[in-house]
């Protein structure tokens, strides 16, 4: 099982997988590093979409060789991303990726109706996986980036899209928590009722491919102390792999407390799905280690 990120890059070393990484607006330090180092470890063959000049001037900078990416140049920011979008969306690459650009004219470029990456009435969300060493295997979470207040059908997919990538990773049934603030089944909690429906509908097949149980408060969804102690009776408790929050906000906030107070010991990688293609939605304060597992996760997402 693919328990940490090394044990995905090897496992992508091991299967020989590579896949065709473009990079929308690819001109700053970090995206660049990702790209160089996931095609030196040979998963991916990377273009940069982008002001070649800067490119040049990064790659001179930290003694990177050119020769390892194509390089589509085109100095207007809004233009390269459009001009990168446009080439998967054409099949010319497997993987979108964000570099310099804001989030806002990537998605921008991703919905365009005529050639972009959604498909019609599709949804769009956020998938993230995280490794942190005080838990014993990756944690497979959403939406902490797209939908701001998911309604209950939005969920039913979004546990889907978080489903197809944990499968990617190797899992075969993965255990899913529906967070709420309690494992209390309260009618005066939304949440917590629609985690209940969401956990029926795990037990009666209607969400296949997983065992899922919810409401569950997020101290007895990864700790198997506090399981014990509230004498709670569960086949996810304690040891959830996919965990779906009730709201941008609460997983947002679970994702960047987890990489802010560790200490630098967490891993993290998020992509974009839903659309045709995955695509690596990092900040642009994210680190290269954050876009490398991310265009790692994309890829064995589609391998």
């Amino acid at each position: 099982m693919i328990a940490t990120f090394n044990d995905l890059f090897a496992e992508l070393r091991a299967k020989n997988i590579c896949k065709r990484l473009v990079v929308a607006w690819g001109v700053d330090e970090h995206s660049i590093e990702a790209a160089y180092k996931a095609a030196e470890m040979g998963f991916v063959k990377a273009t940069l979409v982008g002001d070649s000049k800067l490119i040049e001037e990064v790659c001179k900078a930290q003694g990177f060789d050119m020769s390892k990416f194509e390089i589509v140049d085109n100095p207007v920011e809004l233009k390269a991303v459009a001009e990168a979008v446009r080439m998967v969306h054409d099949g010319e690459g497997d993987v979108l990726m964000k570099g310099l650009c804001s989030t806002d004219k990537f998605l921008r470029a991703i919905l365009n109706k005529d050639c972009g990456l959604l498909p019609p009435k599709g949804l769009l969300s956020h998938v993230g996986v995280m490794e942190n060493p005080n838990y014993p295997k990756l944690m497979f979470l959403s939406d902490m980036a797209v939908i701001p207040a998911p309604d209950f059908r939005q969920k039913v997919k979004e546990t889907g899209f978080m489903l197809n990538v944990a499968h990617s990773f190797g899992i075969a049934k993965p255990k899913v928590a529906f967070i709420s603030a309690t494992e209390q089944m309260l009618d005066s909690i939304p949440s917590a009722i629609e985690a209940a429906m969401l956990a029926k509908m795990c037990d009666r097949g209607q969400i296949k491919g997983c065992v899922g149980d919810g409401p569950l408060a997020l101290d007895v969804a990864i700790d198997p102390e506090s399981v014990a102690i509230k004498k709670l009776v569960s086949p996810v408790a304690g040891d959830a792999d996919c965990m779906l929050f009730p709201n941008i906000e609460s997983a947002n906030v679970f994702w960047k407390t987890n990489s802010k107070l560790c200490g630098g010991s967490v891993r993290q990688a998020g992509i974009l799905v839903g659309v045709t293609a995955p695509c690596v939605l990092a900040s642009r304060a994210d680190t290269a280690d954050t876009k490398l597992c991310s265009i790692a996760t994309a890829v064995m997402s589609i391998a």
